[in-house]
């Protein structure tokens, strides 16, 4: 397993192929659907977004709340494809890792591609035990979302899969074949 840090950089990105397990600690945003749109707004009118994008990584989930004592509540990965429409945007305003389940589309693997990112994948089904690799969640923007509010969580060994990497691969197609 691989033991990598955000924000990602080029090097670490580049050193990163389909299928490599990860453990991922640093700083990863939280944010599904909702909060993509308004994010893509705020890029689309040329103006500053709420979180730093350049070299960070979005997790893909809407976590529940957390019970007494606990930092978070279950925080299971969405379904990456309801975010396609959104991340060659993103992923061109410096996004570098993206965290989800499921494929992602031909534009979002050429965006993957043109920008030197890189898509993981994350076990669905398995929230309340992701939960254990996030140390600290803060909401940092679009309070009014709910659960899918934008969050700021640290992350600690938080286990994931390179999916699609920034060469064109995917583990994907490479398990069917």
């Amino acid at each position: 397993m691989k033991k990598i840090q955000t924000p990602l950089t080029d090097e670490v990105i580049r050193s990163l192929k389909s299928g490599d397990e990860v453990a991922i600690s640093g700083i990863v945003y939280a944010a599904r659907d909702a909060a993509h749109r308004r994010l893509c707004d705020l890029i689309a009118q040329g103006k500053e977004l709420p979180i730093p994008l350049k070299g960070a990584v979005i997790y893909f989930v809407g976590p529940t709340p957390a019970r007494p004592g606990a930092v978070i509540g279950s925080a299971g990965p969405t379904t990456s494809g309801r975010m396609d429409g959104f991340s060659p945007i993103l992923l061109a305003a410096g996004l570098k890792g993206m965290i989800g389940k499921g494929y992602r589309n031909d534009a979002v693997r050429d965006a993957l591609k043109k920008y030197s990112a890189v898509h993981f994948a994350a076990i669905g089904g398995a929230g309340a035990l992701l939960s254990q690799y996030i140390v600290s969640a803060e909401t940092v923007a679009y309070e009014d979302l709910g659960t899918e509010a934008i969050r700021k969580l640290e992350l600690k060994d938080f286990p994931a899969i390179v999916a699609y990497d920034c060469f064109g691969n995917n583990c994907f197609k490479e398990v069917k074949n």
